[in-house]
């Protein structure tokens, strides 16, 4: 009986202790939040005790940062962009890149002869130009029609690993179909007299030449069959024609009549019916594809007579240089109150 006693307190204190300690890992924890939250609510206070006392330093810093700034708007050069929207073929978009990409090099590097003789501009208006770029232009449509394409030539058993989620993931900008130039310039105008050029970069090129001549070989080549046989299934069409009404024609014998011949005279009419309207399908597809690739490069949208002016409010001066003057300030009074603070503790 005792011994049953003693164990019962054992359990007691056992569970008395537990519950103790998860006590105290609660009241931990409770303090732990309780010191973030005090340190975030010093902080504010803090700040806001700071701008109290530097107020009036603050604001004029804004006010002479905005000022200063809205006079250097007002006296800068303005800068146009123009753009451009082009559809590379025969896998000249790389070229394309390299391309923009060597003239905006030396735009940046401020040699205006190199660009004007690259450009076939004058060297004025060649160091007009700010800066040249090339980027994707497609959108969520286009993507998926880009996918479709890609899919048809795959086989099956690779389609089945690939769904569109995973190609947008590794969707590059080259893949677009279409792709935009744009040309920042002090000079309005240039734009649309270096597109001649840029054009001619890309359709100069020996490679791509020569893949734009046996492009053109194959597709009259197709057109040369496919017109071959549209013509074919026409005179097979006009000899059913011509056979049916020679049987028609003739004096019936009897009452029979041979349906299966006849079922079997429709649908080879159906047939060439069905395949002349596939055979001109691709016709149109293959004119379609002439005229997609009647250049190397086709322009979409040429670059405008005029370009228009940059604008943008959070790159100019007067939003720019109240933000700067103001942190310089707080800065320079944080300084100031460490320094007086290390100087107390000394």
């Amino acid at each position: 009986m005792s011994e049953h006693h003693k164990n019962t307190n054992t359990d007691e204190i056992d569970l008395g202790q537990l519950f103790q300690l998860i006590g105290r890992a609660f009241q931990k924890l409770y303090d732990f939040v309780g010191s973030i939250f005090k340190g975030i609510f010093n902080c504010i206070i803090h700040l806001l005790l700071f701008i109290q006392k530097n107020f009036i330093i603050l604001i004029a810093s804004l006010v002479v940062g905005a000022v200063i700034g809205y006079f250097l708007d007002k006296n800068k050069t303005e800068k146009f962009i123009s753009k451009m929207v082009v559809e590379p073929n025969f896998n000249s978009v790389q070229q394309l890149y390299n391309n923009i990409e060597f003239y905006n090099d030396l735009a940046k590097a401020e040699d205006s002869v190199a660009l004007a003789e690259a450009l076939k501009i004058t060297i004025p208006e060649a160091a007009s130009i700010q800066e040249i770029f090339v980027d994707s232009y497609s959108d969520e449509n286009q993507k998926i029609k880009l996918f479709d394409e890609f899919v048809k030539e795959l086989d099956t058993s690779t389609i089945k690993a690939i769904d569109f989620e995973s190609y947008l993931q590794n969707f590059n900008s080259l893949d677009a179909r279409f792709h935009q130039i744009s040309l920042v310039s002090t000079d309005n105008s240039v734009a649309k007299k270096a597109q001649s050029s840029i054009v001619k970069s890309i359709s100069a090129n020996d490679y791509f030449k020569l893949q734009k001549q046996i492009n053109d070989i194959n597709i009259k080549l197709q057109d040369s069959i496919i017109t071959q046989q549209l013509s074919e299934v026409d005179s097979l069409q006009q000899l059913y024609k011509t056979i049916l009404v020679k049987e028609a024609e003739k004096p019936m014998q009897g009452t029979n009549i041979n349906l299966a011949e006849n079922g079997q005279s429709q649908n080879k009419e159906l047939a060439l019916v069905k395949e002349r309207e596939i055979l001109k399908r691709n016709l149109v597809a293959l004119n379609q594809e002439r005229a997609n690739k009647s250049s190397i490069l086709n322009v979409i949208s040429d670059f405008p007579t005029r370009g228009v002016k940059v604008k943008g409010f959070w790159k100019s001066y007067k939003f720019v240089l109240p933000i700067v003057f103001i942190a310089l300030i707080i800065l320079l009074l944080l300084f100031r109150n460490i320094s007086t603070y290390l100087n107390t503790l000394k």
